[in-house]
């Protein structure tokens, strides 16, 4: 008869110890548990709160509005009859962050896609801190560099922009006077998310797992196919997700833009032309000097931007959830 030799076994720890160990565990994660959802529950509590009291000073004003608070180009709450609207804030808002959109993701891209796969790596580090200091200049700082130097500086561009591009109608300058438009803000907006889109999307890139980028050269990819074929449908959703970030920025930018722009409630479509307003500019420039009913008609125009601000993120989830496959969840 065969002899079997037994199979030795690690000691089974002590049952004082494992006991409480689980009783250790099990305590540490209702703790967790209850601090996660008490910050998730808090934090809709005051979103809730905030919609609240601005739909409730919205109301007080808008009822008595003698205009139309989408489509009235003046801001006059202290007239007699009150008469405001929102109609020169909401396309200048949204003029200006287009412009910033469109010229910085491109560049804030490119510049992300240049510090992780194209740099060298004594050159890389000291690019991606600079970039990363950028984010934290002051608002005002743009501001005062915005007008002092950019917008004299654009000039000479706008001219040039009128000369050869004026067929556009966009570009066609109709009237005398300082780069203080739309197209100016646009110009300084882009510059100031380009540190936060370019941050973001870099730490995505970095993300992408190293199998896919040596497989790819392995089949006789070259660098650019990569970057076509791996690296940019790994990062997509993570650069929406960082465009959004810029694009929240560039709707709530207050005093950079107040600072830069010439205020007038005037629409139109000659991006160099001086004038326009924004959400956040008229809001700053006139809450002080703004009565109690002026400040409830600020409110309710700072309640259109809540909106647009959660229609935004609310857009951005549904495009990262339809490509979720690129998130690199289940990379």
């Amino acid at each position: 008869m065969a002899s079997t030799t037994p199979i030795d076994k690690p000691p089974a720890p002590p049952v004082a110890l494992k006991r409480a160990g689980t009783k250790s565990g099990r305590a540490g994660d209702k703790v967790f548990l209850g601090l996660s959802k008490g910050s998730g529950i808090l934090l809709l509590v005051l979103m809730a709160s905030i919609a609240v009291f601005l739909t409730y000073r919205a109301s007080l004003a808008v009822s008595r509005n003698e205009g139309n608070f989408f489509t009235t180009f003046d801001w006059n709450p202290a007239g007699d009859p009150p008469v405001f609207g929102i109609a020169v804030l909401l396309f200048g808002t949204i003029v200006s962050s287009v412009i910033a959109m469109a010229i910085a993701v491109p560049v804030a891209v490119g510049i992300a896609l240049f510090i992780s796969h194209y740099a060298p790596r004594k050159l890389a580090a000291p690019l991606a801190y600079v970039v990363d200091l950028l984010a934290a200049v002051p608002s005002i700082v743009y501001g005062i560099w915005g007008a002092l130097v950019l917008v004299p500086y654009l000039e000479g561009p706008n001219l040039w922009l009128d000369q050869f591009f004026g067929w556009t109608y966009l570009f066609e300058k109709t009237e005398v006077g300082v780069a203080r438009s739309l197209f100016t803000v646009g110009i300084l907006l882009a510059i100031m998310i380009l540190p936060i889109v370019t941050s973001v999307s870099r730490e995505v890139f970095l993300q992408v797992p190293r199998m896919n980028e040596e497989a790819a050269l392995a089949l006789g990819a070259t660098r650019w196919e990569v970057i076509r074929l791996s690296v940019l449908p790994f990062g997509r959703s993570g650069v929406i997700s960082a465009s959004m970030l810029g694009l929240g920025r560039a709707l709530g930018e207050t005093m950079a833009v107040a600072t830069v722009l010439s205020p007038s409630f005037i629409i139109s479509g000659h991006l160099l032309n001086p004038g326009g307003g924004t959400f956040a500019q008229n809001i700053a420039a006139k809450f002080d000097e703004a009565n109690e009913f002026g400040r409830d008609a600020l409110i309710a125009s700072g309640l259109v931007l809540f909106v647009l601000t959660l229609l935004v993120n609310g857009a951005a989830r549904l495009i990262i959830a339809r490509r979720k496959e690129y998130s690199g969840a289940n990379a």
